[in-house]
């Protein structure tokens, strides 16, 4: 039992931290809490199933075609939902609208694709027991992300420029970078973020457009468990949190493990309100 509940926890747990990587990497450019994270995660694993099994694409192919629908969905998300709340005067106004834009999202796919669960193939067919692929698969692709970012954002001039916009974006805008391109760049990238997590997990969370709203919540605890924008921070944050969440399903069951995961979360919060490696908020006096 003891096997079990630690590769399905890591197995989710790596999930949750690809989706809470997704709410870091819009966030850092546009401080917008985008709550299209989870629809993202749903539609990996929607497009993958999509391309492969009703399709018939190889692997690769899929892959690159589902990384490439939901960064182009990144990029609409910034476009509409993100854009013009940042012209307005009360920017706390994205709750709605990427809310909205979440729901369209989820309804579009319920309508077109389908209201219940439908399969996901096996990608590489290696494994099996706790070993198989579908418990391995979402923590490669979870330490295979976060190596990327660190390299992408301290070895590239592009990943300095992010990181200049994600500190102070208007100081960044004085020395002439392009902080509205790079802003669309970094919807893109969260958009390939999200897709990589569902279709690493489709064998475990399945092809179902009820995810999103499901990712949407366990993918946001990690953030705020780990710190905002801190992305070590959310795999620590979701790796805990999927061990937690498996060991409660194991032995309470049902929505008694929701329920002790919602305690979870309010008890860390009440104890380090900047979540557990986030440095606390400073203000001016």
């Amino acid at each position: 039992m003891l096997a079990s509940i630690l590769a399905s926890g890591l197995a989710v747990g790596a999930i949750y931290a690809l989706i809470g990587i997704t709410y870091n990497t819009m966030f850092a450019t546009s401080r917008v809490m985008s709550f299209t994270a989870g629809q993202l995660g749903m539609l990996g694993g929607v497009f993958g199933s999509l391309f492969m099994l009703r399709l018939g694409l190889p692997l690769l192919p899929a892959l690159v075609l589902t990384l490439a629908a939901c960064a182009l969905l990144g990029v609409i998300t910034e476009y509409v939902a993100v854009r013009p709340v940042l012209k307005s005067l009360d920017q706390h106004l994205y709750v709605l609208s990427t809310l909205a834009l979440a729901l369209m999202v989820q309804q579009t796919a319920a309508i077109l694709w389908s209201t219940e669960p439908q399969p996901f193939p096996r990608l590489v067919g290696l494994g099996e027991g706790v070993w198989d692929e579908k418990y391995w698969l979402p923590v490669a692709a979870c330490a295979a992300t976060i190596l990327s970012l660190e390299f992408l954002y301290r070895r590239t001039l592009v990943g300095r420029a992010f990181l200049a916009v994600a500190e102070d974006n208007f100081a960044a805008r004085a020395l002439g970078l392009p902080e509205r391109n790079l802003r669309i760049a970094s919807y893109a990238l969260a958009g390939a973020i999200g897709a990589l997590a569902g279709f690493a997990g489709g064998q475990l969370l399945l092809a179902f457009f009820a995810n999103g709203a499901l990712l949407n919540f366990y993918g946001f605890v990690p953030v705020a468990l780990g710190g905002l924008g801190n992305n070590r921070g959310a795999v620590i944050g979701g790796i805990l949190l999927g061990l937690f969440q498996q060991a409660a399903n194991f032995m309470v069951g049902g929505i008694f493990s929701s329920v002790a995961v919602f305690a979870l979360f309010i008890i860390v919060l009440l104890a380090a309100p900047q979540g557990m490696f986030g440095a606390p908020a400073a203000r001016r006096v």
